[in-house]
């Protein structure tokens, strides 16, 4: 019933999308037989593909009335993206009340104060490549705290005035990189390290694994919650108290496009809220799963399509199938497990604060194995870093 409804109303704005330029020629009557979008059309022409014969942008950024941000680049060059003013937050606000926990935080806290540690590059907001004052990284109620984007490298002086401010703003939430924060999170249990006033933790910006949520929970001893979703769609599946992947269906109308036979296929968005730059069956690149249920819906998030692996007889193995195998392996901080052209892999980890056993080491590369059919042992080794890519994302699982 949800779906059909929101097919209806679907439909109601097709009238109004196609007065877009980029829709000109696209946009029929039947809205499944639309073409699929990417990066590579929101770039085409911006912003007159967006902008009605009547707008400009100049002078919407001069009457602030819409905001200009730009996705981080991790899969492509950088894309330029428009919001109405306050949109964003306003967005984010209704989908984290998908989750029963974080509503009653946030309802007893409507001004709640997050410390966000993030690649600087692309926060979305704000981007720091030099040191920058603690006063130009706080908007409204978010400190940015971080500022490099390679948290190996981080010195303990840094790691010491990270710490020092987000005592000093005592935030409500931790809004987090994974990566970052497990990092952050293991100098915090070396040096006795606690934030009373932090009640739970947001996981976004990127795959969250296993390994990272399980230092995150063990140092902070507060609720990890992943938030998904991306600069150019905003927020689109909020993880609840159950540990579901919920849907945002007044904000998004969601599509799963070639589908395996397990139901793992490529999300497809319509954004329903943006009026300024509304995406229409936009492909995010991510795979997703959708399990459907009697009372309602929740999904699986299974990375980046591009960073799927292959089985032995050509089936593709997705980040999160993967990541599945280091659920009860300990003594793993990051990692990531390279395939080759051959079909043989690599495994880099960093550890944690032990390194695993070779029992434990062993016990996960045999499920790997297993999983993708490989007929050699994967190579197994211990590093101190791993390089992210240029956005500062990392990956969890490649091709060579």
């Amino acid at each position: 019933m949800r779906e059909a409804a929101q097919s209806a109303r679907v439909e109601e704005f097709l009238p109004r999308w196609r007065e877009l330029p980029i829709y000109h020629a696209r946009l029929e009557n039947n809205f499944s037989r639309l073409p699929l979008i990417g990066k590579r059309e929101l770039r085409e022409n911006f912003p007159n593909n967006f902008l009605r014969a009547d707008q400009n942008l100049d002078a919407l950024l001069e009457s602030k009335s819409v905001e200009l941000e730009h996705t981080s680049g991790s899969s492509e060059e950088r894309t330029a993206v428009l919001f109405g003013r306050g949109w964003w937050n306003d967005q984010e606000a209704r989908v984290l009340r998908l989750n029963k926990f974080v509503a009653q935080i946030l309802d007893a806290h409507p001004h709640a104060r997050r410390a966000t540690l993030v690649p600087p590059v692309c926060n979305g907001l704000v981007c720091f490549s030099n040191y920058t004052s603690k006063l130009a990284r706080t908007v409204g109620s978010t400190l940015f705290v971080n500022q490099a984007r390679i948290p190996f490298l981080l010195t303990e002086a840094e790691f010491a005035r990270m710490v020092e401010e987000i005592l000093e703003w005592s935030p409500v939430f931790l809004d987090l990189d994974p990566v970052h924060g497990a990092w952050f999170a293991l100098y915090c249990e070396r040096n006795g390290i606690k934030f009373p006033s932090v009640k739970f933790i947001l996981c976004s910006y990127e795959f969250v694994s296993v390994v990272h949520r399980k230092i995150l929970s063990r140092v902070f001893g507060v609720p990890v919650f992943n938030l998904y979703g991306s600069t150019e769609t905003g927020h689109l599946l909020m993880e609840n108290e159950s540990g579901e992947m919920k849907a945002s269906h007044n904000d998004v109308y969601y599509e799963i496009i070639a589908p395996d036979e397990r139901g793992i296929g490529d999300l497809v968005v319509t954004t329903l809220t943006n009026e300024i730059m509304p995406l229409v069956r936009y492909r995010i690149g991510d795979l997703v799963e959708r399990v459907e249920q009697p009372y309602a819906s929740h999904y699986f998030v299974h990375g980046r399509a591009r960073d799927a692996l292959l089985r032995g007889d050509g089936w593709r193995v997705t980040t999160l199938e993967v990541d599945r195998c280091f659920s009860d392996v300990r003594g793993i901080a990051h990692y990531q497990l390279r395939q080759n052209e051959n079909g043989d892999c690599d495994l880099q980890f960093i550890p944690d604060r032990e390194v695993p056993s070779a029992k434990e080491l062993n016990q996960v590369t045999v499920q790997i194995e297993g999983l993708l059919q490989l007929k050699n042992k994967i190579a197994v080794s211990a590093v101190k870093k791993l390089p992210p890519l240029t956005s500062g994302k990392f990956r969890l699982t490649c091709r060579a």
